[in-house]
Parts: structure tokens; sequence; C-alpha cells
């Protein structure tokens, strides 16, 4: 193979060619296709899980929720655009995993085996951070038309920080314990950990670091009490900010079985175990479009090529 490329080289490369050159071309040649068929190789044997990351969900129709009536902030994203997103990945049946079923599937020590009804779907994580009220007002109404539609339960996971429930005089307004209720109840909400009032974890006392850890915990498993006999709610957290440390991964054992990144990336697992307290979430905010998303959760050019789920 490297001969024959060498030999079919361009014809201005061989006037004068020296054997030497040759040698280095062949060398070149056999580094790049071993890179290639490497990283191939690695593409094939990946399971790529694509976290969601939203925040408050806006309805553009309302004049109250857009600008100059309500602030405008970097991670609204439009209910007319999630809808046609979810829609997609409901249509093509994709597997909506909680954040317990990540962990017991793709990342525990050891984990158990996938239920076989999901062996051969798409996987894709939907979360929303800080318990704004729009995950009432406005995606439940979402996920119940789709449920109604296509007749399959969308679950998604909740991030709340506890310390602002029911809060009104916010700049976003937050979520009841009723709203959670309702959404637990019928299927639709996986509830876990977003701190007790969104601090930077990294950057508070260990006293505080504790409490923001074990309060939150504490609280949303109260609300939740009768719903929950296992204890899955707040067993999983997403850093405020997305920020952690070595410092804060000594208390974070104490509480939760995960913890979830913002950092913009694909969660990747390969030949060895994740670090289960770096999840890598993907950054949703307006400039994405439902598409952009879609195409996102649909994996990379190499698995739609063999068709890998």
């Amino acid at each position: 193979m490297i001969n024959y490329l060498v030999n079919k080289w361009p014809e201005y490369f061989k006037p004068g060619m020296t054997p030497r050159k040759k040698r280095i071309i062949r060398f070149l040649l056999a580094f790049l296709l071993t890179f290639i068929t490497y990283q191939a190789i690695l593409e094939i044997i990946t399971v790529e899980i694509p976290i969601f990351g939203f925040h408050d969900i806006v309805d553009l129709r309302n004049p109250q929720e857009i600008p100059p009536q309500r602030r405008d902030f970097p991670g609204d994203y439009s209910q007319q655009n999630l809808e046609p997103f979810l829609d997609d990945l409901v249509r093509q049946n994709y597997w909506f995993l909680s954040t317990q079923e990540l962990y017991e599937y793709f990342i525990a020590n050891p984990k158990k085996p996938v239920p076989s009804e999901y062996g051969d779907r798409k996987k894709v994580m939907i979360t929303f951070d800080d318990g704004n009220k729009s995950i009432y007002t406005h995606l439940l109404p979402i996920l119940q038309r789709l449920e109604n539609k296509y007749g399959r339960k969308t679950k998604v996971v909740v991030f709340v920080n506890s310390g602002f429930l029911g809060r009104q005089d916010s700049l976003i307004k937050k979520v009841t314990c009723q709203d959670l209720r309702d959404g637990m109840q019928t299927g639709f909400y996986d509830i876990q950990s977003h701190g007790l009032n969104h601090e930077n974890l990294t950057k508070i006392s260990m006293t505080a670091l504790d409490r923001e850890l074990s309060q939150d915990q504490i609280i949303l498993r109260k609300c939740t009490k009768d719903l929950d006999p296992n204890q899955i709610v707040a067993s999983h957290i997403a850093y405020p900010f997305g920020a952690v440390n070595k410092q804060v991964d000594k208390y974070l054992v104490k509480y939760f079985s995960s913890g979830y990144l913002y950092d913009s990336l694909k969660l990747k697992l390969r030949f060895f175990p994740p670090n289960k307290y770096r999840i890598s979430r993907l950054t949703v905010n307006k400039k994405h479009s439902a598409e952009r998303l879609s195409r996102l959760a649909s994996g990379s050019w190499l698995h739609k090529l063999i068709g890998k789920k």
C-alpha cells in the first residue's frame, strides 16, 4: 500500500526524488494511515452520549417573556425551538436516560447490563438547571403533548436549588415543591441536586460547602419522600457554574454518586470508566437551533456511516 502510494505520488514530486526522500514519504504515509486507522477504531468502540444542559425556557409568543418586559439571559431557550427538538428525538425512539440509569449502566463499577429493550437505541440525556418555574409551565406541557402524540414517556433531569423553591421575587420565578412532585408523579422528572443556594462550591468555606450539599439533598428528599422509596432523588449533582475541584470532591462522595460539569463536551465512554464526578454536558443557548441540537444528538459522522446506535 505504501509503495503504491509513493509510486502514484504527483509527477511534480518525482523528478530528482532521492531514496532518502522516498523513505521520508513512506514514513509519513505510514504514520498518516496508522493515525487514521486508530482514530476510526477509536470512534467505532466509543459510546458517545450527548447530555444537553438547558436553563430557562421562554415563550417567544408572550411579550412578558421577552425584552424589554423581561431581562434577556444567555441561557434562555425558546419553547418554540425546544419542542421540535424533543419531538425529533422521541420520533427517532431515543433512550432518554435518567441520572441513575446513566450511572448504573455506563459508569458504576461493576455496571449493570443494559436491558435488551434499550440495546439498539441511541442515547441522550436532557437536563435543566436551577429549578426555574418554566420547567413546570413550559416544559411539562411539551412532555405531555409528546406522550399523547407518540405514546412514550420522555424523562428529563431537573437539577434544583432547593433553597429557592417557590421563590417568586427572584429575576426568574422558581418551581415549588408541589410542581416537582407533579412532574415526578407523572413520570417526567428525574429530580437531582444543584446545590442549596447555587453557590460556587470552589469558593466557599468547608462548613458552607457541606451545608450546600447536605441541605439540598435533605430538602429535595423531604419534598419527594413518599414518591421516592429508594432515595434516588438528589443522588447526583450538577455543579453550579460548572465549578468543582479536588477539595469539593472530598465532600461529594458523602452525598452523591456522580457529578455533572457544564463544559460543552459530549460524554465519551471508551476503554476505562470515566470520572463519575466529571460528567460532561453540552451547553445550550438561544444560538442553537433545533436542527443543530438534533445534529449534536445524532453522533459523529463515522457513527452515522456505520449505523452505530
